[in-house]
């Protein structure tokens, strides 16, 4: 008998501790949640469409496209989609929606680079529930964990520490993976989700009037 599926949305910056995260939610939740990252769909784009400063009309351009950034802090990485990739991450989350409605469980590992893609994650994943998970880390700490993984350019969190989590809406629940250990973390969500999500189905219904306004002035 196919149970309602859960979903965990995991948003935070690049080495925040999400994929650590989504390992020990693995080990803890009783049944099973497939683990789904933007990593994992940035890998499976064209090797021509991940560019590096590529212009905008490039492949890399219109792709995922890493850009540097000159800022009060000094040059940073910027990750900038191009149409390209902005309608992969479309597709992700689509792609997810329908994994879930079949029945499986999911923890997305993601950033929110924007607060449209909230509002899609909200829209693609209508009637599933769905809890709303901030991962939170200190700005040093990011930059340390930055600094030793490989194949990462230097400054990308920093770059966008405080943009992916400026979508204007609350948490289910916020957790600090530089003041508290993994498997605590990953505890106290296993815990929220005793009960039932808040923030995904607020949206849904502010998205809702919003239409209905729309179409009564239509």
């Amino acid at each position: 008998m196919t149970t309602r599926p859960r979903l965990i949305l995991l948003n935070g910056s690049s080495s925040s501790g999400k994929t650590t995260l989504a390992h020990k939610l693995q080990q803890l939740l009783d049944e099973p949640f497939q683990h789904i990252a933007l990593d994992q769909f940035r890998d499976g784009m064209p090797g021509r469409f991940r560019g590096f400063n590529s212009p905008p009309e490039s492949p890399g351009g219109r792709g995922l496209n890493i850009v540097p950034l000159d800022t009060a802090e000094g040059r940073l990485t910027h990750i900038r989609f191009g149409e390209h990739g902005e309608q992969m991450l479309r597709g992700m989350r689509r792609a997810i929606a329908a994994f879930a409605a079949v029945g499986n469980n999911v923890i997305i590992d993601d950033l929110l680079f924007k607060r449209d893609y909230l509002l899609d994650y909200v829209e693609a994943l209508s009637g599933l529930d769905t809890w709303f998970i901030g991962v939170r880390c200190q700005r040093d700490v990011v930059q340390d964990r930055e600094t030793r993984r490989p194949g990462r350019f230097p400054g990308t969190a920093l770059s966008h520490f405080h943009q992916v989590h400026a979508h204007g809406a609350p948490y289910d629940l916020e957790v600090d993976t530089s003041a508290t250990r993994p498997r605590a973390c990953a505890q106290a969500i296993v815990e929220r989700l005793s009960q039932p999500p808040e923030v995904f189905p607020c949206l849904a219904a502010t998205l809702q009037r919003a239409r209905e306004f729309t179409a009564a002035k239509g």
